[in-house]
């Protein structure tokens, strides 16, 4: 193959591209409003995840955060919650993070190697669970109380644990008056750094 037609094939497979990923990245933005279309790919016959997933998010009561989420009623929402809402990347930044991984995915789907994950390998960031909740706890109301988590700033900004590492969404278990946390795990979390809580 002649340089001039390398250069050629080369030009069209960049024109390709630059036409193709807007197009695309359009495309899905529309498809993804769907939870059925969130979930059709992961839905095959015993590999339990997000069909699990899927009905846990549809089922009254809420058995966990993220199916109380779909409950919720919040002014500034219109509709109902979807997948994409809370797993759609909040920053331009997460928002091409959540494009490449779903591309990246459609990809081993179509040439048929896709494989089912068995857990969240990909954690939603903070800047996610932020977009709704601005603030956290009120502060004790007296100044003799234990200060809340939340109230620490070492807590929100020093630690290195993300919302998900405690507020897990989609396992179920946990208390729904304390937002599903469940406290065994919130105790292991909490003895990385306080030795009374480590086992």
């Amino acid at each position: 193959m002649s340089r001039t037609a390398r250069f050629r094939w080369l030009g069209i497979v960049v024109t390709v591209g630059i036409v193709a990923f807007p197009v695309g990245w359009g495309i899905s933005d529309r498809l993804e409003q769907d939870n059925d279309f969130c979930t059709r790919c992961h839905l095959e016959p015993g590999v339990p995840l997000h069909v699990e997933l899927r009905r846990a998010f549809d089922r009254t009561p809420s058995p966990n955060l993220a199916s109380a989420h779909a409950r919720v009623e919040v002014p500034s929402h219109v509709g109902d919650f979807r997948c994409i809402d809370c797993h759609g990347g909040a920053s331009w930044k997460g928002r091409a993070r959540v494009k490449a991984l779903a591309a990246i995915d459609a990809f081993w789907y179509v040439v048929g190697q896709f494989e089912e994950p068995a857990g969240m390998e990909w954690p939603l960031w903070d800047e996610d669970c932020q977009k709704c909740h601005t603030s956290f706890a009120a502060p004790a109301s007296e100044a003799w109380e234990t200060p809340r988590f939340h109230e620490l700033p070492v807590h929100n900004v020093e630690l290195g644990i993300d919302c998900v590492s405690c507020h897990r969404a989609h396992e179920s278990g946990g208390n729904p008056d304390g937002y599903f946390i469940d406290a065994e795990h919130v105790r292991r979390e909490c003895g990385r750094c306080h030795e009374r809580y480590a086992y």
